[in-house]
């Protein structure tokens, strides 16, 4: 696999050569993806981490997953910006919908984030806890935002009610030489629907089940 553009790599890393001083984030134990990305100076300590004590090599992947984070909050959204910090042969992987998995690559990358700021146009992401080990980074959050605009389904869209949406989500992040390999986002959809309104019909299950 090719190495990325030697300037661009060292940017990145000097980005997190210290991870942002963030005064709430340190005494609440969580962190605004969108603030971590913007702060000028970089302190572990900041940061909600199972380890403080991160190798160079580390925190240069740590980030890159910040920048993804970054281009996907909803004041920031880039969805170019985001595809870039992929391997050409890079993999996004949406886990726990109603298709059980969904498999993205190449242009097709950066739709879960625009699928997501569709309907949730103040969406952001609240860091809960950061594990970084080697070429891996594993991140327990919660995506937030207000349901703004409309849900797109096979049957046409629902309508936005103006509710508050806040779900748990796993994130599990691969990296090689300074681009994402694979990422696995682990989304609690069953909590999301419920907060959108969007409830199981049980009635058409057991009807079409006993048929």
């Amino acid at each position: 696999m090719p190495l990325p553009n030697r300037r661009s790599f060292l940017a990145r890393s000097a980005a997190i050569a210290a991870v942002p001083a963030l005064a709430g984030a340190a005494l609440t134990g969580q962190a605004s993806a969108a603030t971590l990305a913007d702060s000028e100076s970089v302190r572990p300590s900041a940061l909600p981490l199972t380890n403080r004590h991160l190798t160079g090599h580390e925190k240069a992947n740590l980030a890159v997953v910040l920048q993804a984070y970054r281009d996907g909050e909803g004041d920031s959204l880039d969805p170019q910006g985001f595809r870039d910090l992929f391997a050409a042969d890079g993999v996004l992987n949406g886990i726990g919908g109603v298709d059980g998995q969904d498999s993205l690559r190449g242009t097709q990358l950066s739709g879960l984030i625009v699928f997501l700021s569709q309907f949730l146009p103040d969406i952001h992401r609240e860091l809960k806890k950061i594990t970084v080990s080697g070429d891996v980074v594993c991140i327990e959050l919660s995506i937030q935002g207000t349901f703004l605009g409309p849900f797109q389904t096979p049957i046409g869209p629902i309508q936005p009610t103006g509710a508050k949406i806040d779900f748990p989500t796993a994130d599990f992040w691969y990296l090689s030489h300074g681009k994402i390999d694979e990422f696995d986002c682990h989304i609690a959809f069953t909590t999301m629907f419920a907060q959108l309104g969007v409830l199981p019909d049980y009635a058409s299950a057991v009807k079409g089940s006993s048929g």
